[in-house]
């Protein structure tokens, strides 16, 4: 049985790790079968969220504001998560942004983790869901937020070792961490030239952006500015 590890759980203003970005960090660490400490970080967004995305997480725009920068809290959930084995409801997505991070920054780093969706599909192929609201409700495990990452984590904690109690005998493997594996392309950010452009192109089209144009990656630019055009034509 696995006695330390680290429970993860990562809310997104999208799913694609290229173009959105990490919302809320949470995580619940496990030493010996017993919590030794819990992380919860709110991250601050300047692009103005989907309403999807509110109303599933109840975060507001005027919350995201005050959160933390992405640089700081990224560098402290890795710092407090050090080389424990991860575990995560389709945990290979929340990586997906985490390591697109670390690719960006030029980090290499090796990570394990057990995969709980997994196990639910292989030993629970009788419930009609495998989502993690619905395998809280199969199990009675309650949540005081859906959707907010450190509450998940510490559901999905609880879920952990319901699942690990009832099948590790019967399916060992499932439990045996496995490397995650995410492959991607440093993304960079946009050159000034393409910037300046950019902001020619928006004051002149009198056009209102999500994004702030500072924060575009070299690709992001290139793709909105290909899309003014189509849309507005150039100056």
């Amino acid at each position: 049985m696995r006695n330390d590890y680290i429970v993860v759980d990562l809310e997104m203003t999208g799913l694609n790790p290229k173009k959105d970005r990490i919302l809320e960090i949470g995580a619940v660490k496990v030493i010996e079968k017993q919590t030794a400490g819990t992380f919860s970080k709110l991250i601050r967004s300047d692009r103005k969220l989907d309403e999807k995305i509110v109303g599933i997480t109840g975060i507001t725009n005027e919350e995201a504001l005050l959160g933390e920068k992405l640089d700081c809290a990224v560098e402290a959930f890795l710092e407090f998560a050090g080389d424990l084995t991860w575990i995560g409801h389709n945990i290979i997505f929340d990586y997906g942004f985490i390591r697109q991070w670390e690719i960006n920054h030029r980090i290499q780093r090796t990570c394990y983790a057990v995969d709980t969706l997994k196990i639910a599909r292989k030993c629970l192929p009788q419930l009609e869901k495998k989502t993690l609201d619905f395998l809280c409700g199969h199990y009675g495990i309650e949540r005081e937020k859906k959707h907010r990452a450190f509450y998940d984590a510490a559901a999905n904690r609880m879920l952990y070792e319901r699942l690990e109690h009832e099948f590790i005998e019967k399916e060992p493997a499932l439990f045996e961490k496995k490397e995650l594996l995410y492959k991607a392309k440093r993304q960079t950010p946009a050159t000034q030239r393409q910037k300046n452009y950019l902001k020619d192109l928006v004051k002149y089209h009198n056009i209102i952006l999500k994004e702030p144009i500072d924060q575009l990656t070299r690709s992001e630019a290139s793709r909105l500015t290909d899309q003014i055009i189509f849309r507005y034509g150039k100056r």
